[in-house]
């Protein structure tokens, strides 16, 4: 059975570009929009992953990643910011509410599996 993996990212191009890096090599995707749509995605579907950008209308990254971390579903989904931020204190802040992992874009999809096999110990 495929993992489902939730992408999460208010840019159709970037949610695209992730979902056919990931539909290529061997995960079922699913998108939501910011973190608000993703949770009303999780109310239906039960995902392996989160990779969810951080900079978002309506609840950005870290406030998603919060609300997965005291979700009984979600509690120990891995979470993987995705996101054009580079410094070290909102990385900081990212292991603080609970990511699992985070890579800068623009990334190579090589990178990208990489992270996700790993979060997902495959």
């Amino acid at each position: 059975m495929l993992k489902k993996i939730l992408i999460v990212d208010d840019s159709a191009t970037v949610r695209q570009t992730v979902s056919i890096t990931l539909d290529k090599n061997g995960y079922k995707s699913l998108s939501a929009v910011d973190g608000q749509d993703a949770l009303k995605v999780l109310e239906k579907e039960v995902v392996d992953m989160v990779i969810t950008d951080l900079n978002m209308p309506n609840l950005d990254g870290f406030g998603l990643t919060k609300e997965l971390r005291n979700g009984s579903k979600t509690r120990f989904t891995p979470i993987i910011i995705l996101t054009t931020e580079t410094d070290s204190d909102m990385k900081a802040k990212g292991r603080e509410v609970g990511a699992s992992g985070w890579i800068e874009k623009p990334f190579q999809a090589i990178n990208l599996i990489k992270v996700v096999r790993m979060a997902l110990g495959a």
